[in-house]
């Protein structure tokens, strides 16, 4: 069921409260690869009506979460090695060229904003809040691809956006990847594109050679004890 503060929040769409709570249990690993969502069966769990749990389900599909597989419903989508490869290749250019792009346009706010996520994320990991710590991690991306202020590359990436910050929650050492995002501000922040470009490159290429090609029998790191 929903919490009282998620149905609510009148500034908040139904449909939005469903999707994120869906897309959390699809990030911390609750929901593995093909894993069934019965649009009935979820909105008698979150207490809605089937309506908005319908239009979350399409929003997910949009960020390629889950896909359709006919009289099976809706299901958590599979990704072969191939995907994998595929969707870093795309980000990886795209990122970069956001990088770049944000090293010549961010405003003095744009950088506290930066900022400001990397000391959440600091935060959130000194509490042992890990959830909350990757949420702020996929914000800082998040966040220079609208700095980057191109709409066309903001189109392009949108819908890879989810898929990615699944991908980075089974492969992430969380203080080596705050670190390396605050390197990447340095970059961004100091107005040199080349720099900035490089940095990106090398940080999306450190977690390229580092992922697991069997990630979907693997837990996301959070799950992970450490040893």
């Amino acid at each position: 069921m929903l919490t009282a503060e998620e149905t609510q929040d009148k500034e908040r769409p139904l449909r939005e409260a469903v999707r994120d709570t869906l897309r959390t249990r699809i990030f911390e690993g609750h929901y593995v690869p093909g894993t069934r969502l019965v649009e009935r069966d979820l909105a008698a769990e979150f207490n809605v009506s089937r309506l908005p749990v319908r239009e979350a389900l399409r929003m997910l599909r949009q960020e390629g979460l889950i896909s359709d597989r006919g009289a099976r419903g809706a299901e958590v989508s599979t990704l072969s090695p191939k995907d994998v490869e595929d969707l870093f290749d795309v980000r990886q250019s795209l990122e970069v060229l956001a990088c770049r792009l944000a090293a010549t346009r961010a405003t003095a706010e744009d950088l506290d904003r930066l900022k400001g996520l990397l000391d959440e994320a600091d935060r959130c990991l000194a509490k042992g809040a890990v959830i909350e710590a990757h949420r702020a991690n996929s914000e800082f991306h998040d966040a220079i691809t609208r700095i980057a202020d191109n709409n066309f590359l903001k189109s392009a990436l949108e819908p890879l956006q989810g898929r990615m910050h699944w991908l980075f929650r089974h492969v992430s050492d969380l203080p080596e990847l705050i670190q390396e995002h605050r390197d990447l501000y340095e970059a961004i922040a100091s107005g040199n594109p080349d720099r900035a470009a490089a940095q990106s490159a090398s940080h999306i290429g450190k977690y390229r050679e580092q992922f697991p090609d069997d990630f979907q029998k693997t837990e996301p790191a959070l799950h992970r004890k450490k040893k």
